[in-house]
């Protein structure tokens, strides 16, 4: 990596790139472009790069391209492999964001969109074709996307695609591109298979690593909430209660528990959306847009569906459970702490998982923090002053001529304290009343179970979990059996009889509530 670069005019590149980065906001190349730019445009080797997620990877292929592609040739020149649809369509906009005075034209093609679109946009020679593996590799056997003159062949989040099960299709994809060609490999992680796909298929190759204390984004704050399954809802619940601005994606491990997940979320009034892979692709799309702009501010996803989100003012990225691996850890956590903002990664994990941790912990060369949860007092706090501050923003509404005689009606009926304060609960009922909250505990392993948490040594699945469990139910059963408890915050009680939050939430909708944003 070249640690000596530290603006994008000592790159090399042209003036209407510069523009495009000057009005896109970019002021000095990140690690990652420092050092791929250089070795792209004045050498002739294939390139491997390693780094995080949200470290400017596109730009840093994106932006040589554009200054090597002749735009005069009518011919497809570069070909990026991305592993999803929705990454494929973020790398392919922000490839033409760069494009201000060149004619470089882009065709993304990937599973969903309509084909012959897709073979109109190809038949059309673009100087740069975006896609994912299946949709690239069916356009190559229909004879549709010929690869004879593909100069460079870019693999984006390579490490992705092979956990996606793509292995195939890239290297059946690699053995028909021309002996010419570069190879730009990029990856969060460097895993064997990977390597092999080098071996095999790039010829002499730069690589450029990002060293891991140089992957921990200190833009984002890393916790982790050791607590019961069945206490997950209620606490991610706190912490949204507790943030001023609560925008974030929440990834689970299956389409089951996305849907069942954002379910529960909404009968807490939150606005809430889910996407995972059996969503259709129109719906998947308006789910998108509405949530990049900000309409939803939660995002309930699987891994392969929230591919490809880039939203500079995320702040939360929320680990429902501990990730399979760590690889899959540092993907999620890159969607937030983008382009020099703050960001906080969130992980639910239980007890036994305390081993697999440490181990992600070790590979990725930094160190969670152990979250608090709010306090009651914490919550109801910070509710009162945000209906404070509602009232107060609402105040010289002129809608409120038609009910002011409903309140004077009221206040000559009583003292205006009582009154107010009558009003408040029928709205708010007790949540302002930090004696109703209850207690989460602290999820600790038994002491019948390895220092390991009862994981295997590569960070997996713990599956010999022991047995001994005190006679508790299964993870997320409502039970808390005998299970070590240490008080590290409390809930708020579900209302009955439909008072309290069920009413409170319908001023939410006007007043902004703590929950909804």
């Amino acid at each position: 990596m070249n640690n000596t670069i530290t603006t994008f005019e000592e790159l090399g590149l042209s003036q209407h790139l510069l523009t495009a980065l000057e009005k896109k906001g970019y002021e000095k190349p990140s690690p990652i472009q420092a050092g791929v730019i250089p070795l792209l445009l004045s050498g002739n080797k294939d390139i491997i790069g390693q780094a995080k997620t949200g470290t400017g990877k596109t730009a840093a292929f994106a932006l040589p391209l554009l200054e090597m592609i002749d735009s005069q040739k009518n011919e497809i020149q570069a070909i990026v492999m991305a592993p999803t649809r929705e990454l494929a369509i973020q790398v392919a906009e922000e490839i033409q964001s760069f494009v201000v005075e060149t004619p470089v034209t882009v065709q993304t093609i990937y599973g969903g969109n309509p084909m012959r679109t897709e073979i109109q946009g190809i038949k059309r020679k673009p100087a740069i074709v975006v896609g994912t593996p299946g949709r690239i590799q069916h356009h190559i056997r229909t004879n549709v996307l010929k690869l004879g003159t593909v100069k460079y062949f870019i693999l984006d989040e390579a490490d992705e695609m092979l956990n996606f099960g793509f292995r195939k299709e890239i290297e059946s994809i690699l053995a028909l591109t021309s002996e010419n060609r570069r190879v730009l490999l990029f990856s969060a992680t460097m895993p064997k298979s990977i390597l092999e796909i080098a071996k095999n298929h790039m010829g002499e190759y730069d690589t450029v690593k990002i060293e891991s204390k140089e992957m921990t984004n200190n833009d984002i704050t890393q916790k982790y909430f050791c607590i019961q399954n069945s206490d997950r809802i209620e606490a991610l619940a706190r912490i949204m209660a507790a943030e001023s601005h609560f925008y974030a994606i929440v990834f689970c491990r299956t389409k089951r528990e996305t849907d069942k997940v954002a379910a529960e979320l909404r009968g807490k009034q939150l606005r809430v959306e889910a996407i995972h892979g059996d969503i259709d692709q129109k719906a998947r799309q308006n789910i998108l847009q509405r949530f990049k702009s900000g309409m939803t501010k939660i995002l309930v996803a699987t891994d392969v569906a929230a591919r490809g989100i880039d939203i500079a003012e995320l702040n939360y990225v929320v680990n429902f459970s501990l990730p399979e691996g760590y690889e899959i850890y540092t993907h999620r956590i890159g969607r937030t702490g983008r382009a020099g903002n703050k960001g906080t990664a969130v992980t639910f994990l239980q007890g036994n998982e305390l081993g697999r941790l440490r181990y992600f912990e070790k590979n990725l060369g930094t160190k969670l923090e152990k979250g608090i949860l709010p306090d009651a007092m914490t919550i109801v706090e910070h509710k009162k002053g945000q209906l404070i501050e509602n009232i107060e923003h609402t105040l010289n509404n002129e809608s409120l001529i038609s009910i002011k005689p409903i309140a004077e009606s009221l206040l000559e009926e009583g003292d205006p304290v009582e009154v107010i304060s009558a009003l408040l609960h029928s709205i708010y009922g007790d949540e302002f009343n930090p004696h109703t909250y209850t207690t989460i505990h602290e999820d600790k392993a038994s002491s019948g179970r390895s220092r390991s948490g009862g994981n295997n040594s590569r960070g997996g699945s713990a599956r010999g979990r022991a047995r001994s469990n005190g006679g508790r139910k299964k993870v997320g059963s409502k039970s808390y059996g005998s299970r070590p408890r240490t008080n590290i915050g409390s809930q708020h009680r579900t209302a009955k009889k439909g008072s309290g939050n069920s009413k409170g939430l319908k001023l939410g909708k006007r007043g902004k509530n703590a929950y909804k944003k």
